[in-house]
């Protein structure tokens, strides 16, 4: 239960989840926005994506200034305008977070930049931009962000095995959070073997919650019937299994001589958690989904309303057998949620490499 005239976002952090900002601009930065949410509503992590730098550049007049002069340096790509500004931003936000970060000895306080999704299905590419992105930013709070496509997984060991902290984007199915989870293990077992800091590597592993129940949602309502009640559950049910999987490839006995050695599991995160339908309750990707040791990144709104109406108590362990009834319903209807989760995936990257073009076109001279 709330406590009474309690801030939820607050009670959240008391159970044990963790909130992070799907938003970063210079607006935040330089108004004060965003260290107001760190300090109030206790915000420990900030979360950015092309589409965000997108809007941030072109909305902001924070940028313009530094973009002019920036676009006058003729020897610089229109890519290399776009990180400069974008680095920037990203030591603005770790260096807020900092006190967090060294207060919870690495545990909270992290911010996320995304190599460029042009190089998805490039692993080695990949990995040379989420090196050079690490020194560029050089905080020990950054994650480096990287899709969970095949290419990507490969990145994501080979990342870790360099002591290179990661934000897993893109998964959207229990197979992308097998195959992450153990990307992951591998890279850190490099790390390990070769004598490594296992301590100063941070790993999440971001789900994307509300397009999975925009998709299969019409596929339920192209069904009709009896189909048509199962509308809405598909995405809650995935993240409770996932974070039962999750812990299943963390637990003492698949991690512990790790975990002794000071590596930290990886974390379960809960992305696209604004509510798309307008019959759903705004804040559904939140209060479904609370448990210890996970993290929800949020857009503006979400946050609002969950600091405005939300009920903070723990829920993600709540009916697993639910969960698994709605994905053995749906299985016996023909709905193959790996596909979906791949078809999810391929749109997604899309969705990230037309604003990565657009961000690129604002940034050319």
């Amino acid at each position: 239960m709330n406590m009474p005239n309690m801030n939820p976002l607050l009670r959240l952090h008391a159970i044990g989840q963790r909130i992070w900002l799907d938003n970063l601009s210079r607006t935040l930065l330089q108004e004060g926005a965003l260290q107001k949410l760190i300090d109030e509503d206790r915000i420990a992590g900030v979360t950015s994506n092309p589409t965000i730098f997108y809007k941030a550049i072109s909305e902001s007049p924070y940028y313009r200034e530094e973009l002019q002069k920036l676009k006058a340096e003729s020897t610089l790509t229109a890519e290399q305008r776009y990180e400069t500004l974008a680095v920037a931003d990203i030591r603005g936000a770790c260096d807020l977070l900092q006190p967090l970060y060294k207060s919870t000895d690495g545990d909270d306080g992290y911010v996320s930049l995304e190599v460029s999704p042009a190089l998805a299905h490039d692993a080695a590419a990949t990995v040379s931009a989420g090196l050079r992105l690490r020194t560029a930013v050089s905080r020990d709070n950054l994650l480096i962000k990287v899709p969970a496509t095949p290419a990507g997984l490969s990145a994501i060991e080979e990342l870790v095995a360099n002591g290179c902290s990661v934000n897993v984007t893109l998964m959207f199915s229990l197979r992308h959070v097998h195959d992450v989870a153990h990307a992951y293990l591998r890279g850190i077992q490099r790390l390990a073997a070769k004598g490594g800091d296992l301590r100063k590597v941070k790993s999440v592993a971001s789900l994307f919650l509300s397009r999975v129940d925009t998709l299969i949602d019409k596929r339920l309502e192209a069904l009709g019937g009896e189909a048509m009640a199962l509308r809405g559950r598909t995405a809650v049910a995935l993240a409770r299994l996932a974070y039962q999987d999750a812990l299943g490839y963390f637990s003492a006995a698949a991690f512990g001589d790790l975990s002794k050695r000071g590596a930290r599991a990886q974390t379960m995160l809960w992305a696209s958690t604004g509510t798309k339908n307008p019959a759903y309750s705004d804040v559904l990707y939140v209060e479904s989904l609370i448990g210890a040791n996970t993290i929800n990144t949020v857009p503006d709104g979400t946050l609002t309303a969950f600091r405005d109406h939300g009920k903070a108590e723990q829920t993600l362990t709540r009916d697993p057998e639910a969960a698994r009834e709605q994905f053995a319903l749906l299985q016996r209807l023909g709905i193959d949620l790996d596909a979906a989760g791949d078809e999810l995936q391929t749109e997604g990257l899309k969705l990230f490499e037309d604003s990565f073009r657009q961000l690129l076109a604002l940034t050319a001279a």
